[in-house]
């Protein structure tokens, strides 16, 4: 081996596996980008800023039309459709009931929708794919505010363990194409979401869109008091849709590493705060107490958004602001 081709493979393993011979992805309009779940809170947004950044070639299915835990039918549309970019926003969510209550189905169904998605990305020439995960990926004490480091030194949350073990897997399965076949699939960690197209179903939902739900509905029946679980210790940070959005076309505009990396707002308050916020938002002006015997969750859970900050991204919708926008939105249904 000359001193040149010695120069290639050191490039080479820097990039992550990545060939530098390969011409660089340029996204352009017509660059062909399958968003996969484009009807749910992240894929529509996702959807929404492609086009607002001027891409037309945009491919979306829905479940009716394609079936995302069926080998054969993910393998068939890659063959068919021939997407240069693959976003996985794809995936069976739900907030602590629903994952305490079905945790087969959460991890199984989430295995079985990325490992398709990302092995037909590879198998069909699919220049770059954005794998998103979660937040409860970290430990349940992890050192805050949770750096990309911290994934899998310590025990998870128990009440959403089945749903973190799949988008571990999901890291982990990205960075193994990206070692073993030279794939630039990266992988991205947004904190706790809100927006268009959210979950608003009392058993499923998540906190957020969970309250306003819960608050709208006393407003509406005359209730003098709402029931809330947990302490209302915990904190929480929240971020909307459509920041995560542009959060990930930078993301594919800019970063080509193996390590995943974090997407958080930077700010947190306590469930507490969240429940009083989401009372004033739907002028809800009864009490508001807390059932200690349900599950609090984990204690804390901020991101720590260095690395993203450095590729220039910044949050721009502020949490009152976002969720009086998505309450507008939920009373509009």
């Amino acid at each position: 081996m000359d001193k040149q081709q010695a120069l290639i493979v050191v490039k080479i393993c820097e990039a992550g596996g990545r060939s530098l011979h390969s011409p660089a992805l340029e996204l352009t309009p017509d660059t062909r980008v399958y968003v996969a779940g484009h009807r749910g809170l992240v894929g529509s947004a996702l959807w929404r800023a492609l086009e607002r950044h001027g891409h037309k070639a945009l491919i979306g299915r829905t479940r009716a039309e394609l079936n995302l835990l069926d080998t054969v039918e993910v393998d068939s549309f890659y063959e068919r459709e021939q997407p240069e970019v693959v976003i996985v926003a794809a995936a069976r969510v739900g907030g602590i009931r629903a994952n305490n209550d079905q945790p087969a189905d959460f991890l199984f169904e989430n295995l079985r929708i990325q490992n398709n998605l990302i092995d037909g990305a590879h198998r069909h020439g699919v220049r770059k794919l954005l794998f998103l995960g979660s937040s409860c990926i970290y430990p349940k004490h992890a050192e805050q505010p949770m750096r990309e480091e911290s994934l899998l030194t310590g025990p998870l949350e128990p009440t959403n363990q089945w749903y973190a073990v799949a988008k571990i897997a999901g890291i982990k399965l990205c960075q193994a194409y990206r070692r073993q076949h030279g794939c630039d699939f990266i992988s991205a960690m947004p904190t706790n979401l809100y927006g268009p197209n959210d979950n608003y179903d009392p058993e499923s939902s998540h906190v957020l869109p969970a309250m306003l739900r819960r608050f709208h509905e006393a407003k509406a029946t005359g209730a003098e008091m709402v029931t809330c679980w947990g302490s209302g210790a915990p904190l929480r940070e929240f971020l909307h849709s459509d920041d995560l959005a542009e959060a990930c076309l930078i993301l594919l505009d800019r970063y080509s590493k193996e390590e995943h990396i974090n997407v958080g707002s930077g700010h947190e308050l306590s469930i507490k705060e969240l429940a009083e916020l989401s009372a004033e938002v739907t002028g809800y002006e009864g009490r508001i107490e807390w059932d200690s015997s349900k599950p609090d969750g984990t204690p804390r859970k901020l991101m720590d958004g260095t690395r993203m900050e450095a590729l220039g991204w910044q949050p721009k919708i502020i949490l009152r602001e976002g969720m009086e926008r998505a309450y507008a939105e939920y009373y509009r249904m």
